[in-house]
């Protein structure tokens, strides 16, 4: 367990998992493009001990491997696994209370501790401008804060164990904040500031704020965690640091002992500002939008503060392990949650929130000798109506009939549904919804729309394993390819408008029917995927699952061969999904050349990073 998060660097370095930088590096997309080199390689943390413009320390690639994060905390993991697994199954102490000793032991000891004297944090007050203000892609909007934990309570119960600690994505400088005066403050729908600031609001009151950045890394891993109900992160982020939680108040602003920086500050009500852009993890920009503004009252440093960051763009990324590590402790809480849930995938290389795979139960109807979906269908809607899991826009959902299923093996589970799916009755719209802030592939700014697919039963169909030869010849539609079993890539024009595409679907659909009269290739192909470039579509899973999920809308990009309603019910024989690129669509995540070329220096033979070249 680590006091600290100097004590934790020291014990990576100590045990070969982390690299020190002492040549001078910027901020300004060199840290962020070397971060990047080390995550691909499977590299090492990186201690940057000469940044740019500031006498502070920074550290990346912390939890850049499962292998790693699970080294960190390998003396508190377990004690934080029984506790989350006590919290879903209460019964469990009753039934062998001996067993749970320890257990709730390591509950109690991670009570926050209200803490007297000076916080250590708190020996030097510093300026916004003194700490490593890191850009990470060309055309952000300026330099932000990627693994802030940002504290806040509830204005009518105040209190630590009525508080909120969530990563929200913090903008420093740049665009029209003044710089050491204000900071912007970016949260989605769903989180839980949001309905503080909101009580704060109503009473006409602005809401206290504090941002703390370092710390043991239990601290910033408990920012990200979707915990049970009724479990505080302050809670769990002392046991998983196997210590409590230590705090003060200064000024009326909770303070974390064990911070390396706070920063305090209020939101007044209806005061906002344009933030971003900013490269996220979806693999484009999000782009700028008027977002909370964030007074800033103080700034504190302890000595010898390190800055911790990470760099976020197309999956995976060091996130990826974020949520590989919240899956392994919470994997097992959805199934408490939704009855009948069995397994839920927010898939990583869609950027999490545009696709889930899950596999549910189908109990409803054993004795009726058809299977069709019919449980699964309620519990698809329990998934999308439950926390983040409500901004997915894809849910493929089935239930295991004659074999065991993995929803991680996105090949064999797509397969296993696109066997079975009947694509006249097992697929459901949901128009006119909410979607993730950060997707960009709807109708405007958190709105667009979600499908289920739904598939169980007997297999309907064999899927092609090659492209079928009447899919070449279709005029316009070129370089055809094979994606996965049953699932084909063709290239067209740039996509324009809706109107014109929904009359290019129309005469595709209908070349489509008319060049497969008398066979029946077209039966083996129940998804088309409609691209700019079907090559790098087809090239790897990853990137089918990229660009097919963020790049489409439901209900505006999904097209059929012979589509058609039945009692308001959409149907087809085969379904295609319009991936191109929109114009209304942000622009990709594209490194700079420049820069690419500047921190080579670091990666030659012989140089501190050489052995991480590729």
């Amino acid at each position: 367990m680590y006091r600290s998060l100097e004590a934790c660097v020291n014990d990576l370095e100590k045990h070969g998992h982390l690299v020190r930088i002492r040549e001078e590096v910027d901020p300004y997309l060199e840290m962020a493009a070397i971060h990047l080199k080390v995550y691909e390689a499977g590299g090492p943390a990186l201690l940057f001990e000469n940044v740019k413009g500031s006498r502070f320390r920074a550290v990346s690639n912390l939890f850049g491997t499962i292998e790693r994060s699970k080294f960190i905390f390998r003396s508190t993991w377990e004690a934080a696994e029984r506790v989350i697994a006590l919290r879903n199954d209460p019964m469990s102490a009753l039934k062998n209370p001996f067993k749970h000793v320890s257990t709730g032991l390591a509950a109690f000891n991670a009570l926050p501790s209200k803490t007297g004297g000076t916080p250590p944090v708190a020996v030097q007050e510093i300026n916004i401008s003194d700490l490593p203000l890191i850009q990470h892609w060309p055309m952000d909007g300026g330099a932000f804060i990627t693994l802030p934990q940002v504290y806040s309570e509830d204005p009518a119960k105040p209190g630590i164990m009525n508080s909120n600690l969530g990563m929200y994505r913090v903008q420093l400088s740049g665009n029209e904040y003044e710089m050491n005066r204000e900071i912007g403050l970016h949260y989605q729908i769903h989180r839980g500031i949001g309905i503080h600031q909101e009580k704060a609001a109503r009473k006409g009151e602005p809401l206290k704020v504090s941002i703390f950045v370092g710390g043991p890394p239990a601290h910033t891993l408990s920012a990200v965690m979707p915990l049970p109900e009724g479990l505080s992160e302050m809670t769990f982020a002392g046991m998983l640091a196997g210590r409590r939680f230590r705090y003060s108040y200064i000024d009326g602003y909770c303070i974390s002992h064990d911070a390396d920086f706070v920063i305090t500050g209020e939101i007044h009500p209806g005061e906002t500002k344009p933030e971003g852009p900013f490269g996220d993890h979806l693999g484009y920009y999000s782009l700028t939008h008027e977002f909370p503004l964030m007074k800033i009252h103080k700034v504190y440093a302890r000595k010898d503060a390190i800055w911790p960051f990470t760099v976020v763009g197309r999956p995976p990324q060091e996130d990826t392990s974020f949520g590989a590590l919240i899956h392994e402790l919470t994997g097992d809480a959805i199934k408490g949650e939704i009855p009948g849930v069995k397994e839920v995938h927010a898939v990583d290389a869609a950027g999490v929130h545009p696709l889930l795979f899950a596999i549910g139960s189908e109990r409803y109807t054993p004795y009726q000798p058809v299977k069709q979906p019919a449980e699964l269908l309620t519990i698809a809607n329990r998934i999308l109506g439950t926390g983040q899991l409500s901004l997915a826009k894809y849910l493929f959902i089935t239930a295991e009939d004659n074999r065991p299923l993995d929803t991680h093996d996105e090949v064999d589970f797509l397969t296993y549904i696109l066997e079975r799916i009947d694509l006249r009755r097992d697929i459901h719209f949901q128009t006119n919804t909410t979607i993730d802030t950060l997707d960009y592939s709807g109708t405007g700014l958190n709105t667009g729309s979600k499908v289920v697919f739904a598939a169980y039963g007997d297999q309907k169909r064999e899927l092609c394993r090659q492209v079928p030869e009447i899919m070449k010849s279709i005029r316009g539609y070129e370089n055809v390819q094979l994606i996965m079993p049953g699932v084909v890539a063709i290239q067209s024009s740039a996509f324009t408008s809706y109107a014109a595409a929904a009359e290019e679907m129309k005469q595709f659909s209908e070349a489509l029917v008319a060049a497969s009269v008398g066979a029946d290739a077209l039966a083996s192909v129940p998804m088309i995927i409609l691209c700019d470039d079907s090559t790098f579509v087809s090239k790897t899973i990853n990137n089918f699952l990229w660009a097919t999920f963020t790049r489409s809308n439901p209900s505006h990009d999904i097209y059929g061969v012979n589509a058609g309603y039945e009692f308001k019910h959409w149907g087809c024989d085969n379904v295609i999904i319009d991936a191109r690129v929109k114009p209304h669509q942000a622009p990709p995540l594209i490194p700079d050349p420049e820069v690419e070329k500047r921190v080579e220096r670091l990666f030659q033979r012989g140089a501190v990073l050489g052995d991480w070249s590729k």
